[in-house]
This record gives structure tokens, C-alpha cells and sequence, in this order.
């Protein structure tokens, strides 16, 4: 009766009694996305059952569509909020299932259009059930593609044990990894149901069957148990980091469980590089998209050269891009001054090209107002030619023709009436843009 009242979080329930890989000091957040997912136990059991057909086996028609985020060649693999054994989705930024993880890295590992995988990883932990053999099932894929892991908050106790699996970790200036450690937690009511009148009778096939429960103080004996367990799993968690980020153990154990900032994270060899996920991301896309066959790991002491390579491979990229702009921008230029348009009113399409970024459709539009320039006529936007009005109709008909545009309203001269040079005339125009 008293369950139907208040009823057992399913998903606290999960870790009750059991080691955890959660970061101290997490409860509220832990406690938080416990709610979160088994408040919404409905919708979250219809989008498991449907996760089955989200996964499409390889000899599945429909396997070639792909069901995943995929940018510039790189796959996003969310490592987000409690981590879960036997949960085959990502929940919001509450919970990400191992099952989810994996099946995306398998994915992504056979997918040709992936060139490398990124594991963003925002989490303070979760299950010890299915996160070493998770990491061990990726690491024996390390090398076939390149993986990186990038934190913008924090990647703690589980979640670090994934992160720890990738080529290279990249933090946040404000995030945090560590808390390489194992904690289980016991409630006893022993005390409580004395004071209440309440006797609890256990009757055992075994002096030590059900020891550890929450109805009689805790024995030597299953304290002893419960802490063997605790530090076996620890030494596991310990062993593996220093495997994954070709550590010594006892480096990695002279840790602490404790969690670190950037500085520091990167002097001990817990991460590679400190920057904004956006910068990384497009570092690591410029490096997968390269020439180079594998991806180094960063001297575990040489924080600056890291961070000199980091630079240098989001200048690399950042130049590509100026350099994509620059032939765009030719490419505009080319198709103005080309067209038939242009090729009546010259002058005026040189204004136009060089002094706007009109499309090269619009530009035309706009000379197809304008009356066709005469053969002498060097300065049209400016002077009218000698003659007058008609067909060298020259400033007044481009500027008539301008007032019926969504063009600012400039006069190419000065106010004593002389001609504006080049630089004036686009310091003008950026102005009237800015109004």
C-alpha cells in the first residue's frame, strides 16, 4: 500500500543498493533526471519500442538512410545527462542508454559518408552495468576512424569513461573531467523502525543471505563485501582509463576520484586540449577532411603545442573558407560585368558589382531600368554627357532609376557638387546602409 502511495522512482531503483559512476555532489542532478525520465515512463517506453526500427540491421533496405546527425563528414553521438544500461535511446539532456551509444558508434563505424565521430559529452555519470564493456566494445574500434570527445560542461565518473575512449578530449574553458571512482550508497532503518514500534523478521536459508538490507545495522561482514566490490570495480575503472589514455595506473589512481579544470586535467594526461566546441568541432573536421592517414595523440606535457595545433588547424579552416568567398565573390563579379546588361551600361554595372552585393539577377534587374550608356560616355554615374537629356541621360537617369529600387538613397558627389571618388562613394553607400 505504501508503494502505491508513493511509489519507487524506477529509475533511482536501478541504482539502489548498486555501485554507481557518478560524480560527488550530484544528487539534485541525479535526482532530477531521475524524475525527469520516469515522469514521462509512457513516452519514453514508445520511443524505446521504437528504436528497433530506428537501427535498421545492415541487409535492411532502409539502413542507407541514416538516422543520425552528420555534418561536414563528422557523426554527433550526444553523451548527455544519466547514463543507462539497457536503455536504447537518448532522452532529452536527461539520459543517454549505453545501447543508444553503441549502436550509433557501430553505425557510424560502417558508414561511408562518416569520416569521424564526435562524442559531445555533457554528463556527471551513471550505471557501472554496461559502461566498461561499452568502452571495451568501442576501443577494439579505435583506429578505423577517427573519434574525438568534446565537453563544453562537464564529463564525470561514466562519462568520462567514454570520453577516455576517443583519440583525443577537448574541454571547455569552464568544463571539468575526472572522478575516476566507484561509490554505492546504504540506507539503514533499523533505528528509525524502533522508534516507530515496527519489527522486521527475516528469516534466512543462510547466516549471510540478505545482508546489506535496509532493516538491521549493517554487519562487519557485509561491509567489508560491499567495499571489496567498490574497489575491485575501481580498480577495473582505473585499468581502463590508463589503457584508453596510454597512462600508468598509478597516475591514474593518484587522481583521487577528484575532478578537474582545464589546466590541470590537460598536465595530468586526463585531456588533450582546452577550447569552444565550436572551434573544435571545426578542427576536427578540417583534420578528418585532410590528407593525413591518423590523428596523433597530444604530448600528455606539451599542452602549448597542442594548442598551437588546434590554432593552426582552425586558422587552416577558417582560410578555406575565406578562400570559398573570395571565389564566390568572383564568381558574382564575372556573372554581372558578363551579362548583356552590363555589357549597354558599364559604368553604372561597375558601380553596382563592385559597390554592393547584389545578386547578379538583381543587379540586371536593376540595369534594365536604366537607359543604355553611349559609346563616350566615361563618367555616366556622375556627369551627364555633353547633350543633355536622352540616351546619355547619365546621373539624373541612374539616380531616377535607383529612387524605384530598395537601394539607399546616395548622390554620388560631394556637397560642392565635384564627383565622389571610388572610396567615398562606398563609405557613402555602407552609411545610407546603416540608416
Amino acid at each position: 500500500m505504501a508503494n502505491e502511495i508513493n511509489p519507487i522512482n524506477p529509475i533511482m531503483a536501478r541504482f539502489d543498493n548498486e555501485p554507481a559512476l557518478v560524480r560527488e555532489g550530484q544528487g539534485a542532478w541525479f535526482q532530477s533526471c531521475c524524475h525527469a525520465v520516469a515522469s514521462m515512463a509512457e513516452e519514453v517506453s514508445k520511443i524505446e519500442m521504437a528504436a528497433d526500427d530506428f537501427w535498421f540491421s545492415s541487409d535492411d533496405y532502409r539502413s542507407q538512410y541514416r538516422p543520425y546527425k552528420v555534418q561536414d563528414g563528422i557523426l554527433t553521438i550526444p553523451v548527455k545527462g544519466l547514463l543507462l544500461n539497457n536503455f536504447s535511446i537518448i532522452y532529452g539532456s536527461y539520459a543517454t542508454g549505453y545501447d543508444y551509444i553503441w549502436q550509433a558508434v557501430k553505425r557510424g563505424m560502417a558508414d561511408p559518408q562518416v569520416k569521424g565521430i564526435v562524442f559531445s559529452v555533457d554528463s556527471g555519470g551513471g550505471m557501472v552495468s554496461g559502461n566498461f564493456d561499452l568502452v571495451d566494445r568501442i576501443y577494439a574500434l579505435r583506429g578505423k576512424k577517427p573519434m574525438r570527445a568534446i565537453t563544453s560542461d562537464g564529463a564525470y565518473s561514466a562519462a568520462y569513461s567514454i570520453a577516455s575512449v576517443t583519440d583525443r578530449i577537448v574541454m571547455g574553458r569552464t568544463a571539468g573531467v575526472g572522478s575516476i571512482g566507484v561509490v554505492t550508497t546504504h540506507m539503514e532503518y533499523s533505528e528509525a523502525f524502533k522508534q516507530w514500534g515496527i519489527a522486521v523478521n527475516i528469516i534466512r536459508s543462510k547466516e549471510r543471505k540478505y545482508e546489506g538490507n535496509a532493516y538491521e545495522a549493517l554487519t562487519d561482514a557485509a561491509r567489508a563485501a560491499m567495499q571489496s566490490r567498490v574497489d575491485a570495480l575501481h580498480k577495473e575503472f582505473v585499468a581502463i582509463v590508463a589503457r584508453n589514455r596510454d597512462m600508468e595506473e598509478s597516475a591514474v589512481d593518484a587522481t583521487d576520484a577528484l575532478c578537474f579544470m582545464p589546466e590541470e586535467a590537460i598536465s595530468r594526461g586526463l585531456a588533450d586540449e582546452a577550447s569552444t566546441p565550436e572551434d573544435a568541432f571545426t578542427a576536427f573536421v578540417a583534420y578528418v577532411n585532410s590528407e593525413q592517414e591518423n590523428e596523433p595523440m597530444a604530448d600528455q606535457n606539451q599542452a602549448g603545442i597542442t594548442e598551437q595545433a588546434h590554432t593552426a588547424a582552425v586558422t587552416a579552416a577558417r582560410a578555406e573558407g575565406v578562400a570559398e568567398g573570395a571565389s564566390a565573390e568572383r564568381s558574382r563579379l564575372s556573372a554581372i560585368l558578363d551579362s548583356e546588361e552590363a555589357k549597354q551600361r558599364p559604368t553604372a554595372a561597375r558601380m553596382l558589382a563592385f559597390d554592393t552585393d547584389k545578386s547578379p539577377e538583381a543587379v540586371a534587374a536593376m540595369l534594365a531600368k536604366l537607359p543604355v550608356e553611349t559609346k563616350g560616355e566615361a563618367t555616366t554615374t556622375t556627369q551627364p554627357a555633353a547633350g543633355g537629356a536622352g540616351a546619355g541621360a547619365g546621373a539624373d537617369a541612374f539616380k531616377n532609376a535607383m529612387a524605384g529600387t530598395d537601394n539607399p538613397d546616395i548622390d554620388a558627389s560631394n556637397e560642392d557638387g565635384k564627383p565622389l571618388s571610388r572610396v567615398q562613394a562606398s563609405l557613402a553607400l555602407a552609411k545610407g546602409v546603416a540608416k
